[in-house]
C-alpha cells in the first residue's frame, strides 16, 4: 500500500492518501465532471458515489472527506478549477 502526499492549493498542510484510493476517486471524479462541464461538490459527490457503487468499488473511510482532499490536490496541481464567485462553488476542468 503506497501512500502519496497530497497538496493544498493555499500551501496549507495536507494529508497522505493511499495511491490506489486517490487514483480511483480522481478517475471517477473526472469522468463525472466531464459529463457535466461544471458542477458543485455535493452533486459531484453523489455522482462519484453512484459510479463507485455501480462498479462495486469500496473506498475505505468517508468518501466525502477523501474526495474533497482529491479535489484540493487537483486544484493545487492546476488540474481543476474551482469557481469561488458562485455559491455553492462549482468545479470545472
Amino acid at each position: 500500500m503506497t501512500k502519496i502526499q497530497l497538496k493544498h492549493p493555499e500551501g496549507k498542510k495536507a494529508i497522505s492518501m493511499d495511491e490506489n484510493k486517490y487514483e480511483t476517486l480522481k478517475t471517477s471524479f473526472i469522468s463525472c465532471l466531464e459529463l457535466k462541464n461544471n458542477a458543485p461538490f455535493k452533486e459531484l459527490l453523489a455522482d462519484v458515489t453512484a459510479d463507485l457503487q455501480m462498479k462495486n468499488i469500496k473506498i475505505a473511510g468517508v468518501i466525502e472527506w477523501n474526495l474533497f482532499w482529491v479535489t484540493l490536490d487537483m486544484e493545487a496541481g492546476n488540474e481543476l478549477k474551482r469557481d469561488k464567485k458562485v455559491s455553492p462553488h462549482t468545479y470545472s476542468l
